[in-house]
């Protein structure tokens, strides 16, 4: 070590070699020190560490800003290329794999995530998601004893081929997602029976002994002490006013002091009770739509009623109306139709698979009496109900050994989304038995999956399959 100025120097001796043959271009090689030196290097180690993180963390363009931020000079295709010069890190020997498939192109083009079931550390990413991509690298790992996969036969078929030695495991989360399906075409094969008939509602009992507005004037009858948060207002600033004043303020000055105006202060003055600031019955409000009401009514009893509303604002349009169709709707329904509000729109296919399929805790009061009333007036749907509720408890509960069961059950329903689902469950049993009787399951590869999308957006269309992967395996 050297001092230079008040700076300690550091010098190194390193050999220098000379080449003798002739037909080689490079006549001199200098030894590198490992981790300070590189061949060709116009920076410091150190520095291109710095780059290939923030590469690795913020991929090109976002790297690029952090880097200028922090005064180093690298372009986006610098960071991208230090990421590429990384080596793949070294695989370790796994003992249980978590395989699932991601998108490369939404739709069109999907590749293979392979993670550690125990480290849920991502293991390796595969440019297809076909059983010849997947069964090389499983033969490559013959230590593998679990396998969790969905339901795709891609991955069946490679892990029956290359590793036979291995227990594959149907992840709960993809067998819950086929259920789901199955009952949409159940649903879907019954949507006749969404519309259900509207009951008569039942009519309110009679008190024995009528409330006081009854006895007289129900129009007359005023509650004695209005409640809301209005009247609680109205009452403290009724006394607050009247304290000022009879301590011997006027009018004027409470206005002042309170920061009121003196309409208000005066109004207040008045009002020899806090319940007569409460307002009553008012006029009814003036609307754009009253000049054009007699039109209103005079076609609606040309047409006997078949018109419709959009017709008529057209028509009261050219007239000079310039309000909303919301206001003319809400008038119709309520003058038109005296027969009341159209009955409610019958659910969706999926929202009655919600409905089925949903834990009964997550329905809303609603819905749950809207359910209620869809498998009473349908016995095929009540059947699929209970199906469903079996399987969620067996795979809540991982009690699978009632899978033969509830196929057979399922077989016997005859329903046709139920029956496919339950003949794939048997063509499968030995995965979809583990899955519901193990712990094993593939969610820690949804989250690698996650993480990838979130890769994929970060690069802004950069995200080329091997740079994908490295960044994916790396950072």
């Amino acid at each position: 070590m050297r001092w230079c100025g008040s700076l300690p120097a550091w010098l190194f001796r390193v050999r220098r070699f000379a080449c003798q043959a002739l037909v080689c271009r490079r006549r001199t090689f200098v030894e590198q020190v490992d981790g300070l030196t590189r061949r060709h290097g116009q920076v410091t180690e150190r520095q291109r560490s710095s780059v290939t993180g923030l590469g690795l963390a913020l991929a090109g363009r976002a790297g690029a800003r952090m880097a200028a931020l922090l005064g180093i000079r690298a372009s986006r295709n610098t960071l991208l290329r230090r990421v590429m010069d990384l080596p793949d890190p070294a695989v370790e020997a796994p003992v249980a794999v978590g395989v699932d498939d991601f998108a490369l192109r939404k739709g069109q083009t999907y590749g293979t995530v392979i993670t550690n079931a125990v480290t849920h550390k991502v293991l390796d990413l595969l440019p297809e998601r076909d059983a010849a991509t997947l069964a090389p690298w499983l033969a490559g790992h013959q230590r593998i004893e679990v396998i969790a996969r969905d339901r795709a036969s891609a991955y069946a078929e490679a892990a029956d081929r290359a590793a036979p030695q291995a227990r594959q495991v149907a992840d709960r989360y993809h067998l819950w997602a086929n259920l789901v399906r199955a009952v949409e075409r159940v649903v879907t094969d019954h949507r006749a029976c969404l519309r259900v008939p509207e009951s008569e509602p039942e009519p309110e009992p009679r008190w024995e002994n009528p409330l006081p507005a009854e006895a007289g004037n129900a129009d007359d009858a005023q509650p004695v002490n209005p409640a809301g948060r209005v009247a609680e207002r109205r009452r403290a600033n009724h006394t607050l006013a009247h304290g000022l004043l009879n301590s011997g303020m006027s009018q004027r000055a409470v206005a002042k002091h309170l920061g009121w105006s003196r309409n208000t202060v005066r109004r207040y003055a008045e009002a020899g009770k806090w319940q007569d600031m409460m307002k009553g019955p008012q006029a009814p409000r003036t609307v754009k739509l009253d000049p054009y009401k007699p039109y209103l009514l005079r076609r609606w009893e040309e047409t006997s009623g078949n018109i419709s509303g959009m017709a008529l604002l057209g028509e009261i349009t050219a007239r000079g109306y310039r309000g909303g169709y919301t206001q003319l709707a809400t008038w119709k329904q309520r003058e038109l139709l005296p027969d009341g509000p159209p009955p409610p729109r019958p659910p969706t296919v999926r929202e009655a698979a919600d409905w089925l399929t949903r834990h009964p805790d997550g329905l809303t009061a609603d819905d749950a009496i809207r359910r209620k009333a869809l498998l009473v007036h349908c016995p095929d749907l009540d059947t699929t109900a209970d199906l469903v509720t079996a399987f969620a408890e067996m795979l809540t509960l991982l009690d699978g050994d009632r899978l033969p069961e509830w196929i057979s059950e399922a077989k016997v329903a005859g329903l046709p989304g139920i029956s496919t689902f339950a003949n794939g469950l048997n063509s499968d049993y030995a995965a979809v038995h583990a899955g519901l009787t193990t712990q094993w399951n593939s969610g820690h590869v949804e989250g690698a999956v996650n993480r990838i999308k979130m890769l994929k957006r970060q690069m802004f269309g950069r995200a080329g399959f091997p740079l994908l992967r490295k960044r994916v395996l790396l950072a």
